[in-house]
């Protein structure tokens, strides 16, 4: 059990990357009182989805040591490479979340602001990538996840009080009212929220640090614990949303936090700009080393990081954060997509390759269609 434990770091640090940061002015603009049913939708679609990256490593992995079919190869090449491309968005995408946070906490939040900064420190993990290598840093994740885990539940506990006294005047409890988008804006844009919820699949590039059965199980647990912290922590914030009047930005939990007690804003902040500047070098690391290994030799770990910090540094200037949201969950959509082609190229039981279709279809429309709120 101990090595289990110790295996749900990686996924649950990637899953609460950003996702509790962004998810209450996500699901508030998008579908208002709704927020904790939507919620629950996106959380059981990343659980069918973690099944099948589980499914892959109990039964892909050992046909590809062995031999897989050249199906199988090229769709596990294609779907590695899909990856590093949803790693450098989010990488962008962590660091604009930690700007948003930083810059707001000094009453500096402005988009030319958040991309300067943004790029700065896009250009600070590069130049210790460079020159000295970033694997010295990987040991933040774990005291990341740690805070991250630890402020979460101190707003919990403060939300839920908060809730507990506004029950004792019934005018004051009250949900945010639902948008006007129609079902189609909703729904499109509930699939480019799929991002909050990802990291399961990081348990799948662990193989060299964890057996198969301790990687699956991490997986599942890691999934069924960040379901539970999601829905009871959008639960709890959802009955204060409606004091901010409609107005949602990247940084609306902070003036959430703000109504319910100030003295915690900056252990907040604090606790984002850890996590996201650990969540950001971790798939720096990562999409570097899938670089090398695609690349067998053409390129090297520093050029992968290198390449990594300039796609990051384009997209910072491109697009703003729901906007790079958005594109992360769509690339991580087609990522989880080629592994349900992966899957249905060895399966051979009809229920499962029904399921995979089901799947890969909802996967398909989150690549294609996936929008941000606002």
């Amino acid at each position: 059990m101990k090595s289990i434990i110790s295996a749900m770091s990686t996924p649950l640090a990637s899953i609460f990357g950003s996702g509790f940061l962004v998810i209450v002015p996500i699901l508030a603009g998008a579908v208002g009182q709704y927020s904790v049913i939507a919620m629950g939708f996106i959380c059981l679609l990343a659980y069918f989805v973690g099944e099948v990256i589980r499914y892959n490593i109990k039964y892909v992995e050992p046909e590809l040591s062995k031999g897989a079919s050249n199906k199988t190869l090229v769709l596990e090449k294609v779907s590695d490479v899909s990856l590093i491309l949803a790693y450098v968005i989010s990488v962008c995408l962590y660091l604009h979340i930690l700007s948003a946070f930083v810059l707001n906490g000094i009453g500096q939040d402005t988009p030319f602001n958040e991309s300067l900064l943004t790029s700065v420190i896009i250009l600070l993990i590069t130049a210790i990538g460079l020159f000295k290598g970033l694997n010295s840093l990987e040991g933040l994740e774990k005291w990341a996840l740690g805070i991250t885990l630890l402020i979460i539940v101190i707003l919990c506990f403060s939300f839920f009080n908060y809730d507990a006294s506004l029950l004792s005047t019934a005018s004051m409890f009250k949900y945010p009212t639902a948008s006007d988008y129609s079902v189609w804006e909703v729904t499109t844009i509930l699939g480019g929220a799929l991002i909050v919820v990802q990291g399961f699949e990081t348990s799948r590039y662990l193989g060299h640090v964890y057996d198969a059965e301790t990687r699956i199980k991490s997986s599942r647990y890691s999934q069924y614990l960040s379901a539970a912290i999601y829905i009871i922590f959008v639960s709890l914030a959802l009955p204060i949303v409606h004091q901010l009047n409609g107005n949602y930005n990247d940084h609306s939990l902070i003036e959430l936090v703000g109504i319910v007690s100030a003295v915690l804003i900056t252990p907040l902040i604090l606790a984002a700009t850890l996590s996201q500047f650990s969540a950001a070098v971790a798939d720096t690391i990562a999409a570097s080393g899938n670089m090398v290994e695609i690349g067998k030799g053409v390129v090297t770990e520093k050029q992968g990081y290198l390449l990594v910090g300039i796609g990051a540094f384009i997209l910072t200037w491109t697009v703003n954060t729901f906007e790079v949201l958005a594109l992360a969950s769509r690339a991580f959509a087609l990522y989880y997509l080629l592994q349900c082609f992966v899957a249905y190229s060895i399966t051979k039981s009809l229920l499962k390759r029904c399921l995979l279709i089901l799947i890969s279809i909802v996967l398909g429309f989150i690549t294609v269609f996936a929008v941000p709120v606002g």
